[in-house]
């Protein structure tokens, strides 16, 4: 009845995970989400005033497929800001990062082209990846490496039937960033196969180490997607963009049109004031409050005796090796929440290679949630002994 490639589809744990938050915390459970991916902050006030206005103003009816031209208009200054040229046409909004990524897959990939992902990497990528008929790669990244493939790698896995790959600078779950050099030899590689490559910039604005700003600061043969969710807190306005190459203009637009019709009206015109200079005071001040929750996180792991073999460049995540405890990390995720009520994410999200060994710890709460998590972590590792 139902179409094969749900067979391949597995579940998305840390939404199981949060569904098992929410029956402990209806029961009267205090839980610490570390869990979701998510701000725990509310949407920048000058966002929703414009969201308020643009109902007002009667924004609610269907846009052109690629946004707003006012919206794609600020993107590009945007991109000047960081020092790149990318014209507003090259700039098309989407339904979310998702949106974003569900467009690129079906403007890249034909029915059994292999695209190369990460593992440990976001879950969903081999979904949209199956979606448009082509065959995910896994490729493993190391702790060694930061969790980012080096060139070799890239080379070491590449065959006649792929297409393109997928990274993202910072990734999820690790929180770690591609070395600038290494993203330029990945991409001169890419580009002798007549390959694609997708750069995955949705924690862009949540980054600790500026070694660059956007891909694009390195080199223009990229495919870039990118999101209004996680520097500019806007989750639940689904809202996102990709920038393409000139050549890729029409036929994105097509897939756009036929796919979605268009983004959300009222969500592109509250986003014009994303860019706005109190706005960003906003997003560079929660900025800085995940560094602090970061370092204070880092340390009270740490102490725990917990080995964080990489720390993170940017985004919001600590990737944890927890297999000196003598248990699986799904194991360990289920007693930490059903007994000790902290919610964290087993590294089964992420891929395969070290499912079993680590788990995702998401600092998108407040310092003194992370305190309390800490304290109780604690007891339940002597209670564990």
């Amino acid at each position: 009845m139902f179409a094969d490639r749900l067979n391949n589809i597995a579940p998305f744990r840390v939404m199981e995970v949060l569904a098992r938050a929410a029956e402990l915390e209806s029961l009267g459970h205090h839980v610490v989400h570390l869990e979701v991916g998510e701000p725990d902050f509310t949407t920048a006030a000058p966002i929703v005033a414009a969201g308020q206005k643009a109902l007002d103003d009667g924004h609610t009816k269907y846009t052109q497929a690629t946004g707003i031209p006012e919206l794609r208009h600020e993107i590009s200054v945007f991109y000047k800001k960081l020092g790149v040229e990318v014209s507003p046409e090259r700039i098309v909004v989407t339904a979310g990062a998702s949106g974003g990524l569900a467009l690129l897959a079906a403007l890249l990939l034909n029915p059994g082209d292999e695209m190369l992902i990460t593992d440990p990497g976001y879950p969903c990528n081999e979904v949209f990846t199956m979606l448009a008929g082509g065959i995910p790669k896994p490729m493993v990244v190391s702790p060694n490496a930061g969790f980012q493939p080096r060139v070799e790698d890239v080379e070491c896995v590449w065959t006649e039937r792929t297409k393109g790959i997928l990274l993202a600078s910072p990734a999820n779950p690790t929180g770690t960033m591609l070395e600038r050099e290494t993203m330029a030899q990945i991409a001169n590689f890419v580009n002798t196969q007549d390959g694609f490559f997708i750069l995955d910039e949705i924690y862009q604005g949540l980054v600790q180490t500026h070694t660059y700003k956007t891909g694009l600061q390195v080199t223009d043969q990229l495919f870039i997607l990118n999101s209004f969710s996680k520097y500019f807190g806007m989750t639940g306005w689904r809202l996102g963009w990709v920038v393409v190459p000139e050549a890729a203009i029409d036929p994105i637009t097509r897939l756009a049109q036929n796919l979605f019709i268009c983004p959300s009206a009222p969500a592109q015109h509250a986003a014009l004031a994303a860019f706005s200079a109190d706005a960003i005071v906003v997003h560079e001040s929660r900025a800085q409050a995940f560094e602090q929750r970061c370092a204070r996180l880092l340390e009270g792991l740490t102490d725990l005796g917990f080995r964080i073999p990489v720390q993170p460049q940017g985004a919001f995540y600590l990737f944890v090796d927890v297999s000196h405890l003598g248990m699986g990390s799904q194991e360990f995720c289920r007693r930490l929440l059903d007994e000790y009520f902290v919610a964290v994410t087993p590294g089964a999200d992420f891929g395969e290679h070290y499912a079993d060994q680590y788990v995702r710890f998401a600092y998108t709460t407040s310092l003194s949630d992370i305190e309390l998590a800490l304290e109780r972590i604690g007891t339940a590792l002597e209670a564990w002994q």
